[in-house]
């Protein structure tokens, strides 16, 4: 997706001026994904009233080094994005999964495993290994980009070389004054659990934390703790030693990743990690088997721990969105307990086949997921006690035939779909309307489908002289007492009889 003007000005602005990144990207014959990423030439003047706004409202995009400083940002972006468009999509992620499988079960030995097979594993190994090392390409030269944003929206007089470096400092040097009072504070903590009294909840929200020190996760009986809106970059191992924590907040962070050791927080019911630089979950969160909350939007998520659901399945809500989900594991139509599920603003290209599985799930955003997500799985109709849904801005052409089913959907989101199937005058009056029309479409394809078995069942029976006499007698008994109830009789008549000797 190019960057649009509204959301993202600076970065619009920037490749207005650079006319070599606006190029379409080459071929992949043409591509050298080796190759370092070349610099691109000096920028030009704007040439929308538009960009002549922006630099009136951020003075700081006049000056050549801000400029230079962006343009080189720019280009690593740029670069790094033609890598990814050149090897094309990844894989999904429990092929990955088994592929890793498949190949340390060759190399351990296991002899049954055709060559062939190995090979191919190892090339979709490959693939993604290719695919992270330029993923965190693309991600450095996104945090380079993002601290030349901050010097441009302050207005900084940067040189070349020192761009960067001035950047990293800045921040620092704003925090020092609340470093002194958050130490004492941390200490504070620490020196009261170590004295025996009991810690069962630290709360050091917005106090410009940068890291958490290790002695934390010696704090018997804590069951809460939350560090939001800090400065963390990293979170201790240590974390895992906290046998009682029901709590975790990690929202508003600098977190690239979790410690894998969060799988050891046996008894955490409540977690949340939204709002950081997450490109993963660790596998071991499929461990903390007594979650009941977890909320990880607001970040790079690209997939999910394939195992997540046979473990979880005490998960009540589940939020994931705003990240870039292209698939959701199989295993999530496992979580029984499921209640909310929101995946809205992704890149979801479908759902599992038994999402229907779903039993307990009553909310469900699945909205903004624009071009990729075309259409929903034909047991979305089995989730009879969904409530609320909301599949807006998609590319839903039709409803799957079981959507009558929902007898207990209450409110329904279908804007800003080419939908046909309802029609739109149908989605406009409402979900009523749109359940008794999708109803009445589901018990039609019943009659028709129990008539086409009917037809073809019908030149079977009728295949065999035993079978037609039988069908022949019971047709004639049918008839015979409906005329002597027609006719009010009492008892058979001669010509009854008669049929009756006959059969």
């Amino acid at each position: 997706m190019d960057p649009a003007p509204q959301t993202h000005p600076i970065l619009s602005y920037v490749l207005s001026r650079i006319p070599t990144l606006a190029k379409p990207k080459p071929a992949a014959s043409e591509f050298d994904i080796e190759q370092p990423p070349a610099h691109t030439p000096s920028p030009r003047t704007p040439s929308t009233a538009g960009e002549f706004e922006l630099v009136e409202r951020m003075p700081g995009l006049r000056h050549p080094s801000v400029l230079r400083a962006m343009t080189r940002a720019v280009a690593d972006v740029s670069a790094a994005r033609s890598a990814l468009q050149v090897l094309g999509p990844r894989s999904d992620h429990e092929l990955v999964d088994s592929s890793r499988a498949i190949v340390a079960a060759a190399e351990a030995g296991d002899t049954r495993i055709p060559e062939g097979d190995v090979e191919a594993c190892r090339a979709v190994v490959r693939l993604e290994e290719t695919h992270d090392a330029y993923e965190a390409l693309l991600q450095e030269a996104e945090a380079r980009l993002e601290k030349v944003y901050r010097s441009a929206m302050e207005g900084t007089d940067l040189d070349d070389e020192s761009a960067e470096g001035a950047k990293d400092e800045g921040p620092a040097a704003g925090a020092e004054g609340g470093d002194a009072a958050v130490q004492e504070e941390v200490v504070a903590v620490l020196k009261q659990a170590e004295e025996g009294k009991p810690v069962e909840s630290v709360r050091l929200v917005d106090r410009q934390l940068r890291q958490l020190p290790e002695a934390f996760g010696r704090i018997q009986g804590l069951r809460v703790l939350d560090v939001s809106r800090n400065q963390l970059e990293v979170i201790p191992d240590a974390i895992g030693g906290l046998d009682h924590l029901e709590e975790l907040r990690l929202a508003a962070n600098s977190l690239i990743s979790l410690p894998d050791t969060i799988g050891l927080l046996s008894n955490l019911k409540i977690l949340n990690v939204s709002s950081n630089r997450l490109r993963a979950l660790p596998d071991s969160i499929s461990k903390c088997r007594s979650l009941v909350e977890l909320d990880a939007s607001y970040n790079g998520l690209t997939y999910l721990p394939t195992n997540i659901g046979y473990e979880l399945v005490n998960l009540r809500k589940l939020w994931v969105h705003m990240n870039k989900l292209r698939s959701l594991p199989s295993s999530i139509c496992e979580m029984m307990s499921l209640y909310l599920l929101d995946a809205h603003f992704n890149e979801l290209c479908g759902l599992p086949s038994a999402f229907g599985k779903l039993s307990s799930l009553e909310i469900l955003d699945l909205s903004s997921n624009f071009s990729d997500l075309k259409e929903l799985p034909a047991s979305f109709g089995d989730l009879l006690n969904l409530r609320e849904l909301d599949l807006s801005n998609n590319q839903i052409h039709a409803l799957p035939d079981t959507f009558g089913r929902l007898d207990k959907l209450e409110k329904l989101n279908l804007e800003q779909n080419p939908l046909a199937m309802p029609p739109m005058d149908i989605v406009d009056k409402g979900v009523d309307t749109v359940k008794e029309y999708m109803s009445k479409r589901w018990l039609d394809i019943l009659l028709e489908e129990e008539q086409r078995r009917t037809a073809a069942e019908t030149p079977q029976a009728s295949s065999t002289p035993k079978a037609w006499l039988a069908r022949s007698v019971s047709w004639v008994t049918d008839v015979s007492g409906s005329l002597v109830g027609y006719l009010g009789g009492n008892e058979k008549s001669e010509k009854d009889a008669y049929l009756d000797q006959q059969f």
